[in-house]
């Protein structure tokens, strides 16, 4: 399958008002696509939109809703006519902690708003991606092939939205359509600044994680490396890319990794910790 000019093209990004969502929506906007971005309050996402310049949209609605989604869609197509490129972006995490010490519905809102609210987002563009033979990034993570201690809502919804591209890849390409799964490592985000004050137990894993897989992503480099795998049509897209020996060793390297950490004392005490870590707070983008 060929490259995909995006000129001329028109684009739909969820989460589009800050973070990586934003960064993609301007890297778009400025390779001459027309770009409608949703974000939870309409009112900000109109106001991003316009900060952004002509030819960008801003629509409110909450990918976990189907219908939200829909309406998004059919807004988007009502205002530019088409709809050539869909980006799942939007997503959220809640505070680190064990699954034990998580309130019940604060995983499944986890999984509602990442898994669900890509699926929602894939599956209102379909019939314009297949009609114009367009594309569908679906941002996962590099928990969806990493040890999710912690983060188990978080890491169980990316492997979901991953193995959802990696369907979507096959069943779109006989109607000469295209999808990428997204792995993205620490991207400099409030989903991943945590403050020892009010996450403690966020704050100590995320110091654990040795240099250079440590490395933290701009936005606009994380966007670039997006935009970059529309146009390529690439089937994946790894950023940083020293993640990708980890994603292509995963069967080898993770049955030793959860060895060595379900034996490590400190991930005990981790544990302990993560054991109690119950609350409401959640960040989302």
């Amino acid at each position: 399958m060929g490259s995909f000019e995006l000129g001329g093209k028109v684009a739909l990004v969820t989460g589009g008002t800050r973070g990586i969502g934003l960064a993609t929506a301007k890297a778009l906007q400025a390779r001459g696509a027309e770009v409608a971005i949703t974000g939870r309050d309409p009112d900000n996402a109109a106001a991003v939109a316009a900060s952004i310049g002509t030819g960008v949209l801003g629509i409110g609605a909450d990918v976990a809703d189907r219908e939200a989604v829909q309406r998004a869609v059919d807004e988007t197509v009502a205002k530019f006519g088409r709809l050539d490129v869909a980006v799942a972006n939007a997503g959220v995490t809640a505070k680190v902690a064990t699954v034990r010490g998580m309130r019940p519905e604060e995983f499944e809102n986890v999984v509602r708003v990442n898994l669900l609210g890509a699926y929602h987002t894939a599956d209102a563009a379909l019939p314009h991606i297949l009609e114009g033979r367009g594309h569908i990034s679906l941002v996962a993570s590099i928990y969806a092939f990493t040890q999710g201690a912690f983060v188990a809502p978080y890491a169980a919804s990316k492997a979901g939205v991953e193995q959802l591209g990696r369907a979507l890849r096959v069943e779109l390409a006989p109607h000469g359509a295209s999808t990428s799964v997204v792995y993205f490592g620490f991207v400099d985000t409030d989903m991943v600044r945590f403050d020892e004050s009010t996450d403690p137990l966020g704050a100590r894993g995320t110091g654990l994680v040795p240099w250079p897989l440590s490395q933290r992503l701009t936005p606009e480099q994380g966007a670039a490396a997006l935009v970059r795998g529309i146009e390529q049509r690439a089937a994946q897209v790894v950023a940083p890319r020293q993640w990708e020996v980890l994603s292509l060793l995963r069967g080898v390297v993770n049955p030793g990794v959860d060895f060595v950490m379900s034996r490590l004392p400190l991930i005990r005490d981790l544990v302990a910790q993560g054991d109690r870590a119950n609350s409401d707070t959640e960040i989302r983008h």
